[in-house]
């Protein structure tokens, strides 16, 4: 079991970095304008967010065969059909949940940060 949880913190992960990597690299493009580059990074990462949220709820009527983690898995290692149902869909389930709180932690400080930029009127001078 232990296995299988991190082979799926690794999927998920890495599908989690991209996604970051790319609304990091967005907000850099904003970066002449600090309160929009947090307020899209803010938006971003929710819809992040509400993703996580959506696949781990899904996760339990997916195909388990079709997954990433089941991939990753050597036919050896691979659970019995009963059981594997069951077990992948609980792994993912709780790798999506994780990151999902994560996710929320880092939209939290995106959006807290972009309200403290905009009480403080540090914006672009226009």
């Amino acid at each position: 079991m232990e296995r299988l949880r991190n082979l799926a913190f690794q999927s998920i992960g890495r599908a989690v970095g991209f996604a970051g990597l790319a609304i990091f690299v967005m907000m850099a493009g904003l970066s002449y304008d600090p309160l929009l580059a947090l307020r899209s990074g803010g938006i971003l990462v929710l819809i992040l967010l509400i993703i996580l949220l959506l696949r781990a709820r899904a996760s339990a009527a997916g195909d388990h065969t079709r997954t990433e983690l089941w991939l990753y898995l050597d036919k050896s290692e691979r659970p019995a059909e009963p059981y594997a149902r069951w077990v992948i869909s609980t792994v993912l389930r709780e790798a999506y949940l994780r990151f999902a709180r994560w996710t929320a932690a880092v939209a939290a400080v995106l959006w807290s940060s972009a309200l403290l930029l905009s009480l403080l009127r540090l914006g672009p001078a226009s």
